[in-house]
């Protein structure tokens, strides 16, 4: 696992080891459709600006140790008032330092347009010493602040260590502005250039890169043509950029490529869904050009097209078959690295056997969960297991739902049944509607809802597939799982068996054995059946009636350890258990704490562990993940030892599973293929930015996996003096015309209704 303030000792060393990985590294044995053949460049963003400071120096380094060897540090320059120097993320110093000192603060006409703030040009390099870096987009993680000063180009050049592939790329957005205020930013680069290395020389400004074409060879250094907004005016010839781009051979004249956004390339439209790809790519190639698409972030939504997979959307600009952009500018460079060194043109073989994949609700991150769309895509994303957590009708039948309340997973809150919202406090704090008080025929008159638990962070999931798919019975799955060649078995989740047996006159127990004996399945030797249960009692009654089952174990909370006598006691009646992220790597807001033992003392009583669960949404990875949850699989598989995963995205981890970078000895694996050290980012804190200690998970003691037998399953007698069953709702799926019992307060429905929009 990677430490980070040791690493960055090291940085000199360890940039002058040429990594010997991935196939795709060699253009000769896997060529690229870029411009030479050769693989896409890395262009760090201000360095690994996705998490640090842009321009800082944790940022500039740790893009070092964390990306390809021959990535490009970016740095936006600006002019100090005495002809200085410096990288900085913005032209207004407001905008990401700590300066703070009013009677300097300017208005200036930028590109025609009136800008209040601190400039460069009002200030000594001296005068900005005691300025320092803070991260200038508010939804990252503001520990970092103040660890870094201000840094000049020349210290920035000087962190690329002697002999590394690594290089420099001057970004230089606003000559014009500069020339106003008798500062040269010509005059600035030709002597930058003779004092240290330049690969990429880049302006917004097509005056810039004519006055300077002629004193660059691009053996040295490239100059590249970077287009704004396609309705910007360009500010020396007044044209749009849209306009120029319709000009390729003519930029060809004084430059080697193109930067455009990524949208120049693949639209997206208003609904955030991809649009037909623009032949900009084929067309730029065509013109001799170079073409680096930028705006590259992993934590900010993607179009729904990409699953949330900040790697799919790499491929999609280098791996589709048709064309390849020949670098990325990206503000997390450690994505792009692996996707193109380990996980482009991947075969259908995985690398290593780990992790085991099952789904969650099946490939629920894409459909809705434990409809027939969702287990058939997980089927074809690669998942190994294929789950359901099984519910009960009224009329006896075992369906496949995410959650016992219809009202998580279904629109029957715009139906007829809402008269049925009831509260059952042994189920869930607040009122809901019950798979067990509805039919199976009443409940397919029902649509299936998209499950999204980041809709507080506007990261809803497919919209265009929110009501997708139809519900499954257990029969039904079965049969999916038994006719899917790739899928080696199933999970069967079972909750609130006590329940519904006391309360109901339900076995759920007693309905999944029956359907498990008629299945097919349950003569397919090769296929594995999972009964998962957080009830002891459960996978005891299966084990007394069957050895065919692994019988798994759900610990349902955190926790920070296992006493021996309780992993002993599960031993007994369990082949496997299934904890949570954080048992493994506790969290302390927001950022890796330390590592437990407990994978280490489950596995030491010969227990697989799986964990759940796992998502691609970048909200749902700590920091130390880097918004990647490749980085995050990578840390529980290879770094903890976990042997599956249970994940709403199969697709991702087989990708993961299939990596080129897996299996390779210490010294030729990546660094962006390493897993990431728990704690690890709070070395680069300083003491004020660090987070307070938070309460530890409890300890898994005997008494908490000690439950006594499932009642029988007895109906509940019918209300005293009424001499009636229990009211029923019709077949027709229709709401009764009366409502007999308990009637509940229109209040207490428009409450539960409105959680769910």
């Amino acid at each position: 696992m990677w430490n980070l303030r040791y690493l960055l000792r090291l940085l000199p060393l360890l940039c002058s080891i040429p990594f010997i990985v991935a196939q795709g590294s060699d253009p000769q044995s896997s060529p690229w459709l870029t411009l030479t053949g050769s693989p896409p460049l890395v262009v760090a963003h201000g360095g690994f600006s996705g998490l640090f400071p842009g321009a800082s120096f944790n940022a500039y380094s740790i893009a070092l140790l964390t990306s390809v060897p021959d990535v490009l540090l970016w740095c936006d320059v600006h002019l100090t008032k005495d002809n200085n120097g410096i990288c900085f993320p913005n032209l207004n110093l407001a905008n990401s330092s700590t300066i703070d000192s009013p009677r300097d603060e300017k208005t200036y006409s930028v590109n025609g347009k009136d800008v209040k703030g601190y400039f460069p040009v009002d200030f000594t390099l001296d005068d900005l010493a005691n300025v320092f870096l803070v991260q200038g987009i508010y939804s990252r993680a503001p520990n970092f602040d103040g660890t870094s000063k201000i840094l000049a180009v020349d210290e920035v050049a000087a962190i690329i260590p002697t002999g590394s592939q690594a290089g420099l790329w001057l970004n230089v957005q606003y000559d014009a502005f500069y020339t106003k205020h008798n500062l040269s930013m010509r005059s600035y680069v030709l002597a930058a250039s003779r004092q240290f290395g330049i690969k990429y020389i880049s302006s917004p400004e097509v005056a810039f890169l004519r006055g300077i074409v002629t004193r660059f060879s691009p053996r040295t250094t490239k100059l590249v043509f970077r287009f704004l907004g396609q309705n910007e005016v360009e500010p020396t010839t007044n044209q749009t950029y849209g306009a120029l781009l319709r000009n390729l051979t003519s930029i060809a004249t004084f430059a080697q490529g193109i930067l455009v956004p990524k949208s120049y390339i693949w639209p997206v439209g208003s609904d955030l869904y991809l649009q037909p790809s623009t032949s900009l790519v084929a067309d730029a190639h065509k013109a001799g050009l170079e073409v680096f698409a930028s705006d590259f972030v992993n934590d900010y939504p993607l179009p729904y097209n990409y699953s949330y997979d900040p790697v799919q959307e790499y491929l999609q600009y280098v791996d589709n078959g048709d064309f390849a952009v020949d670098g990325v500018l990206s503000d997390n460079p450690i994505t792009p690295s692996a996707a193109f060194d380990c996980l482009s043109a991947l075969g259908p073989n995985k690398t290593q056997a780990k992790p085991l994949i099952v789904s969650y609700e099946g490939a629920s991150g894409d459909y809705p969960g434990c409809t027939d769309m969702a287990y058939q895509k997980a089927v074809s994303d690669g998942a190994d297991i294929i789950d359901c957590p099984v519910q009960i009708t009224s009329d006896g039948i075992p369906i496949c739902l995410g959650s016992i309340n219809l009202l998580d997973r279904t629109n029957v809150a715009q139906s007829g049944f809402t008269n049925l919202t009831a509260p059952i406090p042994q189920l869930q704090t607040g009122p809901g509607i019950f798979t067990f008080g509805l039919t199976w025929d009443q409940i397919q008159s029902l649509r299936p809802v998209m499950f999204t638990p980041y809709t507080n962070y506007t990261l809803p999931r497919n919209p265009r597939a929110k009501n997708a798919g139809n519900f499954m019975r257990l029969s039904d799955f079965l049969d999916i799982a038994s006719n899917a060649t790739s899928v080696s078995g199933v999970l069967i989740n079972i909750k609130n068996a006590a329940y519904l047996a006391a309360n109901e006159g339900l076995s759920i127990t007693d309905a999944v054995m029956d359907v498990l004996n008629k299945s097919r399945i349950n003569n397919q030797r090769s296929k594995k059946i999972l009964i998962e249960s957080s009830d002891s009692a459960v996978l005891k009654l299966f084990k007394a009636r069957s050895n065919r089952h692994e019988l798994v174990y759900e610990v349902d909370e955190n926790i920070r350890d296992a006493t021996n006598s309780t992993i002993g006691d599960i031993s007994e009646f369990a082949n496997s258990i299934i904890i949570g992220k954080e048992s493994v790597f506790p969290r302390n807001q927001g950022f890796l704490g330390d590592q437990t033992d407990v994978v280490a003392k489950l596995h030491a009583y010969k227990l697989p562990v799986y964990v759940q669960f796992y998502d691609n949404e970048f909200v749902s990875q700590p920091w130390d993940f880097f918004s990647d949850p490749y980085v995050e699989i990578n840390s529980y598989v290879n770094g903890a030892d976990v042997d599956g995963v249970i994940t709403s995205y199969p697709a991702t981890s087989s990708r993961y599973r299939r990596n080129r970078c897996l299996g390779l000895s210490a010294d030729q694996t990546p660094s962006y293929m390493t897993p990431a050290g728990p704690g690890q980012l709070f070395s680069l804190m300083t003491p004020q930015m660090m987070p307070p200690a938070e309460a530890p998970n409890p300890i898994l003691e005997e008494d908490d996996v000690t439950q006594g037998p499932i009642p029988p399953a007895t109906k509940p007698s019918p209300p005293a003096g009424t001499g009636a069953a229990p009211p029923q709702a019709p077949p027709s799926g229709q709401p009764p015309k009366t409502v007999v019992g308990i009637v509940f307060s229109v209040a207490a429905v428009v409450w539960t209704i409105a959680l769910l929009f």
